[in-house]
């Protein structure tokens, strides 16, 4: 599958660049944070590396062919019966790095570390049905199943991005800071499903290296320029992010 990669431009150019911006992106983050002192602004930067880490990490699995396989379209699918290029390994990347996001916003916005949990929760189990429907090949209803399992993951996710942690992040003094990164975020990751369902794994309306190239440039700004804006934020070390998380008073 080396090869394969090679030998197709758009597909290995949209695997080097974000191997190029992830490693530049580390580089970045550790100039940036030199100065931090505080353990909580540490602690979200390092959350905010780490999804660069297992972002060149993932990369350098599809670029070596290691996480990219061929299957055979179920009978219904626009290339039923066809071989088709996976990059399966997209999804172990998502699983492994959303949550580091995840993570990062739920720390910036001052959130109870069970909310945190459930939404990475349910952020790997809508990563780990979406490989499960790229992967399905038996029943082309049943990829769909998948996708729409999922999709309901998802909405799990944006409950906590869109209703839960803006009302903390406001209580906390992130409000501003985090309404931006929830906006990019929730944008991008909304156009995830959308590429799948317009790529060669879902309607096929788009080839294998457009497909890939639309996943990338999503990537790009969901991760690289998410993780810019954050710490840049961040490593000012502001009070709002300094200081715990507010708790509520004992009952006498």
């Amino acid at each position: 599958m080396y090869e394969a990669v090679l030998e197709n431009t758009a597909l290995a150019s949209s695997i080097y660049v974000n191997i190029a911006l992830a490693g530049l992106t580390i580089i970045v983050i550790a100039f940036m944070s030199r100065s931090i002192k505080d353990s909580r602004a540490s602690l979200i930067t390092m959350a905010t590396l780490m999804i660069s880490v297992v972002s060149i990490s993932s990369y350098m699995g599809l670029a070596s062919g290691l996480t990219i396989d061929t299957l055979v379209m179920p009978e219904g699918h626009p290339l039923a019966g066809e071989e088709v290029i996976s990059l399966w390994g997209r999804y172990l990347t998502w699983a492994f790095s959303t949550p580091f996001i995840l993570l990062a916003l739920g720390l910036l916005a001052g959130s109870t570390a069970d909310k945190i949990f459930s939404a990475i929760v349910l952020d790997v189990f809508m990563c780990l049905t979406g490989l499960a429907a790229a992967l399905t090949t038996s029943s082309l209803a049943m990829r769909w199943f998948w996708y729409a399992l999922s999709t309901a993951f998802f909405i799990g996710v944006l409950y906590y991005l869109l209703v839960e942690w803006p009302r903390e992040a406001e209580k906390k003094g992130t409000g501003d800071i985090f309404n931006t990164l929830k906006l990019l975020t929730v944008v991008m990751w909304l156009g995830y499903p959308i590429v799948w369902a317009f790529g060669n794994e879902g309607l096929a309306l788009l080839e294998v290296g457009a497909t890939s190239w639309a996943y990338s440039g999503l990537d790009i700004i969901a991760k690289y320029i998410f993780t810019i804006l954050l710490v840049l934020y961040v490593k000012e070390e502001p009070d709002s992010v300094t200081s715990a998380p507010s708790t509520a008073p004992a009952s006498a």
